[in-house]
């Protein structure tokens, strides 16, 4: 009798699931599969439900060898804002044994969306030189500013300061309640963009915003800028930057609404001009000269989330957590 073990959001936690020091290690060793030939992933099935270009359901299939050893799908649904009781993104990941093709499990995954996803910042973030990271900038106040906020805290002790913007200040100041505790760096509301971007040498944008947030003056030698979101970053910006990096340049350069991709479909941008992207950083070891700007734009690879969450089913079978259904 074949099993699948399904993992819900507390299983998930239960198993590791919300460490980010093992979330940056998946990422890069998926990176160094991916690098090798030994991993795989096809361009995402996007499927709009709206009029809205940030809606749509995404499927995203990929294969990682060597000892992750898995296959598998996500199935993510994106709305532009929670509806009811429900948050903006649900998603599950569906993994099998790459070896056997045996079905493993069902998991729970817009949590580990949001891990995958600030553990490549985390990657970014460390192409800067040590020690030189003391305050940072964090646009929006959604699930993925919650998760790049946890992820300074465990990563970069040497933070001393947060400071948060969102379009809506009521958003903002329910996450700042929630997350000042008192532990690591000073989380400060900031009033403005301006504000919130001015004295940082880090800019995470993690908005959904459809229209460019940061212009030009975003631009500072020494300063990285991440978008996470779809279009906070102007074009005139990107110009400006010593150093475009990007996790990969893949076929959904032709289709989504990330600004970087929306500027080279707009013959406004070659990729020639990418001076890195993650399996340089994470194989190559490439960093920027000292002083440098940098634009890292990050997309979100298929192989990352099914790298976590095969990780996660083998830490749940390992310590029977979740629950096991009939399969075949």
């Amino acid at each position: 009798m074949i099993q699948i073990r399904y993992l819900s959001r507390a299983d998930v936690l239960a198993a590791g699931g919300a460490d980010f020091r093992l979330a940056v290690e998946d990422v890069r060793e998926a990176t160094r599969l991916l690098r090798s030939g030994k991993a795989s992933m096809v361009a995402e099935s996007v499927l709009p439900v709206s009029g809205d270009a940030r809606e749509n359901a995404y499927g995203l299939p990929a294969s990682l060898g060597g000892d992750i050893d898995a296959a598998g799908l996500k199935w993510a649904m994106h709305r532009a804002a929670p509806v009811g009781d429900l948050p903006s993104i649900t998603s599950a990941t569906f993994v099998n044994r790459l070896s056997d093709g045996r079905p493993l499990g069902l998991v729970e995954s817009a949590l580990l969306t949001r891990m995958r996803t600030a553990a490549v910042t985390a990657i970014a973030m460390d192409m800067l030189p040590k020690g030189t990271i003391r305050r940072v900038a964090v646009l929006g106040a959604g699930a993925q500013a919650r998760a790049h906020v946890e992820m300074i805290r465990a990563l970069f002790p040497e933070v001393t300061e947060i400071r948060l913007w969102n379009r809506t200040t009521e958003r903002r100041d329910v996450l700042l309640t929630e997350l000042s505790d008192g532990n690591g760096p000073a989380l400060l509301a900031a009033e403005t963009i301006k504000g919130a971007i001015e004295p940082a040498d880090v800019v995470l944008c993690c908005t959904t915003s459809p229209e460019p947030l940061l212009g030009p003056d975003v631009v500072r030698p020494g300063r990285l800028v991440v978008q996470i979101g779809y279009n906070e970053v102007s074009f005139e910006a990107i110009v400006g930057f010593d150093h475009v990096v990007v996790d990969l340049w893949g076929d959904f350069a032709e289709r989504s609404a990330k600004s970087l991709f929306q500027m080279y479909r707009a013959k406004r941008f070659e990729p020639g001009r990418v001076s890195a992207d993650l399996s340089q950083l994470v194989v190559d070891r490439w960093r920027p000269p000292e002083k440098s700007s940098i634009y890292f734009s990050s997309f979100g690879l298929n192989l990352f989330d099914i790298a976590l969450a095969a990780r996660v089913l083998r830490q749940a079978e390992m310590e029977g957590i979740g629950a096991l259904l009939p399969f075949v």
